[in-house]
């Protein structure tokens, strides 16, 4: 069946698709990110095939009325499956400001308020607004472009008859804490069960991250980074102002490990010549909750690591150490002072894992009364878990107080794993086949990159069925299998290899965010195609 049957096929059709679902506000925690599943399932509905086959899309929920929505075409000659995974939600538009609010979700419209407003924009940004190749908007790159090549992709498949399965996935809640694709997860092996699918490929669509400032390269990605976040409680011994070395501030205990924990090439990882970032603190909290003259001597901070090949019980290890050698030091540190003062010192800091604290605490105050601690802040819904994982090391602390000083190390959500396929022989052809396509056809080069840095949902499926270092961020985080779980045994039953291709664009989660057109409107489509259509080659012939 020819192009011009197809409803979501044309550049131009494609400018309008996005347009309309850019139009569709679903920022994270809004209403709607609720309600964007709805209207994504009316745009599927608008397909003769699941006019027929409504039963083959799902809603999976996420919580907080949202839903993950899965659409699955079934060619009927194979059980092999190809899924398109992506996100709905988008970042919220504070720095648009009152007076481009309105536009945030109008590419067209704000598109043509930068060309008016050129002059107070960066240079590169001018030069991109004068060349008319780029579309404006909130979501626009990152991603409902990729949400519009999927749709384009499960259109062609559902008339054209494809001979092969197209499960289709988007979620909510990738910018926050990927809520809907670890509910996703789930569905994915249910969904395998009840269809008899056999995953060959997951296939995301994020847009072409740059590596750098002002960097124009297309990327094609075979991973995507992971992200960890240990952290710390810090718990000294209060004491009055006046009588400063009577106790220990927790803000001079948590300046030795924060000092020792940012830019630490202990936890850098080199892979393929990529290398992760340098970790940084992220967050440092007071916990003392008014003003007065009293020290405050408890207090938390939240660390930013990136992953490559280790594991959570790899970054506890280091950042355990990291955290003995850094009390070992402000301990050195205090005591001096206190010799210099002539002042008798609190005794060394002790250091433990949140599930030593736990135990200790059950020990102590019993089974039930540290439930009930965990309960009650758990069950506090103006609290995120970072700010529940924080809490709930404090309070029980708090009745373990011959601990202190004290640091305690738990991990606070979210965490992504890392995931590669690099050396996959299928995504080796996909990547080669792309690079071929984009060069030949679009007279593009396209560079391999071995982790995507952007942070994406493929860290949820292909999990190492070989790993068990999930047991220590299980064993270490406070809000564990309450608020927040990670659905590792299903994660290591979708193994199948990843691979992310998606349009170019620039600015992600800025007032600049914008998408090259070509790339969005006719490069990528003809890559996915091409890509998807090599798959199925051996059964068409």
């Amino acid at each position: 069946m020819g192009v011009g049957n197809l409803k979501w096929s044309r550049p131009e059709q494609l400018e309008d698709l996005l347009c309309e679902l850019v139009s569709w506000d679903s920022r994270t925690g809004t209403i709607g990110e609720i309600e964007f599943s709805t209207k994504i399932l009316k745009k599927l509905l608008e397909l003769q095939y699941f006019q027929e086959n409504s039963s083959q899309i799902h809603f999976h929920d996420a919580g907080k009325g949202r839903n993950a929505v899965t659409a699955l075409y079934s060619s009927g000659v194979t059980n092999k499956t190809i899924v398109l995974m992506s996100h709905f939600d988008t970042v919220h538009t504070e720095e648009f400001g009152g007076s481009l609010e309105d536009l945030a979700f109008q590419p067209r419209l704000l598109t043509e308020e930068f060309k008016r407003r050129i002059a107070d924009l960066p240079d590169d940004v001018q030069v991109d607004v004068a060349s008319n190749e780029y579309l404006f908007g909130r979501g626009t790159m990152d991603m409902k472009m990729g949400i519009v090549l999927h749709l384009h992709l499960l259109e062609r498949a559902c008339v054209e008859q494809w001979p092969i399965n197209i499960l289709f996935l988007t979620v909510p809640d990738e910018e926050v804490n990927s809520s809907g694709m670890r509910v996703a997860v789930k569905g994915l092996v249910e969904l395998r069960e009840l269809y008899q699918l056999e995953y060959e490929l997951f296939l995301n669509s994020e847009p072409s991250f740059s590596q750098k400032p002002q960097d124009d390269n297309y990327y094609i990605y075979s991973g995507t980074i992971g992200k960890i976040m240990p952290s710390a409680l810090f718990y000294g011994r209060e004491t009055h102002a006046g009588e400063p070395l009577s106790g220990m501030t927790s803000h001079y205990m948590a300046s030795y490990l924060t000092r020792s924990m940012e830019f630490n090439s202990d936890f850098v990882e080199e892979v393929y010549g990529e290398r992760t970032p340098l970790p940084v603190c992220l967050q440092q909290v007071d916990l003392k909750e008014d003003y007065s003259t009293q020290t405050s001597h408890h207090s938390a901070a939240l660390y930013n690591v990136f992953l490559m090949r280790q594991n959570a019980d790899d970054i506890m290890k280091i950042f355990k150490d990291t955290a003995v050698r850094a009390m070992a030091d402000c301990a050195k540190d205090y005591k001096a002072v206190c010799e210099r003062e002539g002042v008798q010192p609190l005794g060394d800091i002790n250091v433990l894992e949140y599930k030593e604290l736990l135990s200790y605490a059950k020990g102590k105050i019993g089974d039930l009364k540290v439930q009930a601690i965990l309960d009650d802040i758990m069950s506090n819904e103006s609290l995120d878990e970072r700010q529940m994982s924080m809490l709930i090391s404090d309070r029980l602390l708090l009745h373990c107080q011959d601990l202190a000083p004290a640091v305690i190390l738990f991990y606070a959500p979210p965490y992504y794993p890392a995931v590669n396929s690099s050396e996959n022989e299928l995504v080796r052809e996909k990547i080669a086949l792309a690079q071929k396509v984009l060069r030949e056809e679009c007279q593009v080069e396209a560079k391999q990159v071995h982790y995507f840095n952007g942070i994406s949902d493929l860290s949820y499926v292909n999990y190492d069925t070989a790993d068990s270092g999930w047991q220590t961020y299980q064993n270490n985080t406070p809000v564990w299998g309450e608020t927040y779980s990670i659905p590792f045994k299903e994660m290591q039953q979708l193994q199948a290899p990843v691979l992310n291709i998606g349009p170019f664009g620039k600015d992600a989660h800025k007032l600049t965010e914008r998408l090259h057109k070509k790339s969005a409107f006719l490069y990528t489509p003809r890559v996915l195609e091409k890509v998807i259509e090599s798959m199925f080659a051996v059964i068409m012939s």
